[in-house]
């Protein structure tokens, strides 16, 4: 299998833009629409960019977590941060968000960071905490994406019409 460093999936979700990008850009989302993310932690209520948060993921019995940055916090149109562990460059992951005739599209992209110095460790970590190989890691976030954005797309066409843009992290 060759391995890809880079891919993304996209769907149309009937909202105006700004209202997509408050509920991805409000961290807390993640952990309901990702099927791997399970929970984010960040202080403060602000997300710009250099925020910094730690996602915490789950695959089946595995649990690890990663430290992000926010990157891009261009809104209503990208929102993007960078993934790391223990230091180490892992991932960049982003949503760019376009007009469409029936709301917008949300293209949702990933690029594997392990490359360089520090990429043997990143290869190791990352098959150790998330059981995934480097060649079959393209395969799952993908996957993974089309979850994210259906769930993204269903939390959003059943918001009250004139309720908030974003959800409110459960207690």
């Amino acid at each position: 299998m060759k391995r890809l460093w880079e891919v993304q999936e996209s769907i149309v979700v009937g909202a105006p833009r700004a209202e997509v990008y408050a509920a991805l850009s409000h961290l807390q989302n993640m952990g309901e629409w990702s099927p791997e993310c399970f929970c984010v932690w960040h202080r403060g209520t602000t997300v710009r960019e250099g925020t910094g948060f730690v996602g915490f993921n789950r695959k089946g019995p595995l649990v690890w977590f990663t430290t992000c940055r926010v990157t891009v916090a261009d809104a209503p149109n990208e929102f993007a941060f960078r993934v790391s562990t223990f230091g180490l460059p892992v991932a960049l992951w982003g949503y760019r968000l376009e007009p469409a005739r029936e709301g917008t599209r949300v293209t949702e992209y990933w690029k594997d960071l392990r490359s360089g110095p520090g990429a043997r460790v990143t290869e190791l970590l990352g098959l150790v905490f998330t059981g995934t190989r480097p060649e079959a890691r393209a395969a799952a976030n993908r996957a993974g994406m089309r979850t994210t954005l259906r769930r993204l797309q269903q939390a959003l066409a059943s918001r009250p019409a004139d309720g908030p843009a974003e959800r409110q992290h459960r207690s």
